[in-house]
């Protein structure tokens, strides 16, 4: 470095420089904007560029702002129809994942039902960045629904192309530091979901059922569309598999018990565990307070779910 270059030492964000140069007036410096959004980018590249030009001698500044690719897993949880309780079990997850350390994102990808601003308790709206959405920020985690694009009680009557480029926006928003991102898919096995799979090839995907028979006909549907755009299905998990009397305490199984766990025996692949068919959980969902989020039975059920998702995603 030579001694005119010492001058840039004075410029603000030190940590962020990884480059630094003045000979014949120019100024050159390289600057890492990794984690930061796009206008924080802009800002650090203004502020260098200002107070580069402030000192002695600098006649030109040039800035260059490097930014590393964020490493982020996205996993897709679907289902083979719309009834089985996916939206609950997709926020429930991400909260989980969110308490084990996780930095995780949510995309409500339901355009039949967008549901997780109900789901997370929050009616905040996204702002955008230039051409990028912002997600908001709700139980831990950051999120965008469809719901967020619509008013509340109004279908989203959209063809397939229209569906497909607003989840693609969603998708492609500013997601900051995330390391893993949840898409709660559209139920069923599509062309929405064909095109949103094809545009956004998640590393895996995690099949949600009920134990009976016509809920699960619909789920080996969802583990073949998988299958067939090669992406690995991790684990399937049984949702409603157990009710408890809150009076007597006598457990029973209104849609029947291990079917899931049977099936994806069966097809090959992991069984991630069984949720309960919860008064609890339905209330509290209805209310914006997810069970993951706090303590007990349903919270633990969840955090072990979470938990071999993540083995699943290491391996």
């Amino acid at each position: 470095m030579t001694e005119t270059s010492e001058l840039l030492d004075a410029l603000p964000h030190a940590e962020r420089i990884r480059s630094r140069k003045l000979a014949g007036g120019v100024a050159t410096v390289i600057a890492d904007a990794t984690g930061l959004s796009k206008s924080g980018r802009d800002a650090l590249e203004r502020e260098l560029h200002d107070a580069a030009l402030a000192l002695p001698g600098v006649d030109e500044a040039r800035i260059a702002v490097t930014a590393a690719e964020p490493s982020r897993t996205l996993i897709a949880i679907g289902s083979g129809k719309g009834g089985v309780g996916k939206s609950t079990v997709a926020a429930n997850v991400a909260i989980a994942l969110a308490k084990a350390g996780q930095k995780v994102g949510l995309v409500d990808a339901d355009v039949y039902g967008p549901s997780q601003p109900t789901l997370l308790g929050s009616s905040q709206k996204p702002t955008a960045d230039g051409e990028q959405l912002v997600p908001v920020e709700a139980q831990g985690l950051k999120f965008l629904s469809l719901g967020h694009l619509v008013s509340p009680g109004h279908a989203l009557a959209w063809r397939g192309p229209m569906a497909t480029g607003a989840l693609a926006k969603l998708i492609d928003a500013d997601w900051g530091d995330t390391e893993i991102l949840i898409v709660d898919m559209p139920p069923g096995t599509g062309d929405v979901q064909l095109s949103l799979i094809q545009r956004s090839r998640p590393a895996g995907a995690v099949i949600v059922s009920t134990p009976q028979d016509l809920s699960l006909i619909d789920a080996r549907r969802a583990v073949d569309l998988f299958n067939k755009m090669s992406v690995p299905v991790l684990g399937v998990i049984e949702n409603m598999a157990t009710y408890t009397c809150p009076h007597c305490g006598e457990a029973s199984h209104p849609f029947g018990t291990g079917g899931a766990e049977a099936a994806a025996e069966e097809m090959g692949v992991p069984f991630f565990g069984r949720l309960p068919l919860s008064l609890g959980i339905r209330e509290n969902s209805d209310a914006g307070h997810p069970p993951a989020a706090g303590e007990g039975p349903e919270a633990d059920a969840f955090a072990a779910i979470a938990a071999k998702l993540l083995a699943a995603v290491a391996h």
